[in-house]
C-alpha cells in the first residue's frame, strides 16, 4: 500500500504514474489528500484540547489544595466540556482514519518509470530474450492432447469429485508433477532460498497485506464461517512472514521459497484461453520471493 506522505509530497508524480496504469479514479489522489489534510487538523485539535485538560487538571488539584473549591468546580465543568467536545473529536477521527485506510487500498502499486505505456498486449515491448526458441515439428500436439493421450491427467473426474477446473492428476502425471515440484524447490535451496511450507488458508489482514484485497476479493476463495480466504499464490503467506516487522539493512536480501497449491476463481474467464490446464481453479506452484533494498530490486 502507497503510504499517504509518499503521495501528499508527491501528487502529480503519483496521477501520472496511475495514468500510465490507466488507473480509473485519478481523482482518488486529491481526495486522499484533503482527507490526510482533514485527519492532521483533527489529531492536532485532539492534541491541543488533551493539553488543554491535563493543565486543567493541574490547576484544579492546587485550587483544591488551596480550600477554593468554587474554583476548582468552574475548572472541572471547563474539563468535562473539553472532554465532551474531545470524545467527539476523537470518534470522527476514527472514522476519517478508517475512510482513508479503505480508499488508499484501492490504489495499485505505480509502474516504473521504465514501463512502457500502452493500452492492451499488442503494445508489449521486448525486453530481453534467453536461450533460442524451439522450432516445433508440423505434427506438434497441445498439451491438452497430450494430456488425454498418455492419460496424465483426469478433467472429467475432477469436476465429478469437485467441479470444472478441479484437474485429477493420475500416474504418470501425478508422479511429473511431484518430481517437478521437488526439482524446483531443490534448486532454489541450493541458490540460497529458505523453504517454506505455508498454511493455505489466510486472514483478512494477510490478504490486505499484499493487496490481493480489496482488489481480488471475486476471485479468492472465501471460508465465511471463519473469515479465511484459499491462497491464490505463496506469496500470499510468504510475505507476510514479515509483516509488521522491521529489517535490518544487514539482514538483506531475504531469499524465501515455497510450494503450495493455489485456488484462484478465475471468474469470467472463457475461451481458447481455458482448455487444459491453463485457467484452473486449483494448480501447484513454486514460488521464489527476495526481500531486498528497491535500489537492489533488478537485480534479485
Amino acid at each position: 500500500m502507497l503510504q499517504i506522505s509518499y503521495i501528499r509530497q508527491n501528487r502529480d508524480f503519483v496521477k501520472e504514474r496511475l495514468a500510465v496504469k490507466h488507473f480509473a479514479q485519478p481523482g482518488v489522489v486529491d481526495d486522499l489528500i484533503r482527507m490526510d489534510e482533514e485527519l492532521r487538523q483533527l489529531k492536532s485539535q485532539t492534541e491541543t484540547m488533551q493539553a488543554s485538560i491535563n493543565a486543567l487538571s493541574k490547576e484544579i488539584g492546587m485550587l483544591m489544595g488551596k480550600g477554593q473549591r468554587d474554583e476548582a468546580e468552574a475548572k472541572k465543568q471547563e474539563v468535562a466540556s473539553l472532554k465532551s467536545g474531545m470524545a467527539e473529536k476523537t470518534s470522527a477521527l476514527a472514522s476519517l482514519e478508517d475512510a482513508l485506510n479503505q480508499l488508499l487500498v484501492t490504489l495499485p502499486n505505480l509502474p516504473h518509470e521504465s514501463v512502457p505505456q500502452g493500452k492492451s498486449a499488442t503494445d508489449n515491448v521486448v525486453d530481453g530474450k534467453g536461450g533460442k526458441m524451439p522450432e516445433l515439428p508440423a505434427n506438434a500436439k497441445p498439451h491438452w492432447e497430450l494430456i488425454r493421450e498418455y492419460d496424465l491427467i483426469d478433467f472429467e473426474t475432477g469436476a465429478k469429485i469437485t467441479g470444472s477446473g478441479f484437474p485429477l492428476f493420475k500416474g504418470k502425471g501425478a508422479r511429473l508433477q511431484r518430481a517437478l515440484i521437488q526439482f524446483f524447490l531443490d534448486y532454489n535451496t541450493e541458490a540460497g532460498y529458505v523453504e517454506y511450507l505455508p498454511p493455505l488458508m489466510v486472514n483478512e489482514a494477510t490478504a490486505y497485506g499484499t493487496g490481493q484485497l480489496p482488489d481480488k476479493e471475486g476471485q479468492m476463495y472465501h471460508v465465511t464461517a471463519d473469515g479465511f480466504y484459499l491462497i491464490p499464490t505463496a506469496e500470499v503467506p510468504v510475505t507476510n512472514v514479515y509483516r509488521d516487522e522491521i529489517l535490518k539493512e544487514s539482514e538483506l536480501p531475504i531469499k524465501m521459497t515455497a510450494y503450495t497449491p493455489c485456488f484462484r476463481r478465475e471468474a469470467g474467464s472463457f475461451g481458447a484461453d481455458v482448455r487444459g490446464l491453463n485457467r484452473v481453479h486449483q494448480f501447484d506452484k513454486v514460488e521464489i520471493i527476495q526481500m531486498t533494498k528497491p535500489e537492489r530490486s533488478y537485480h534479485a
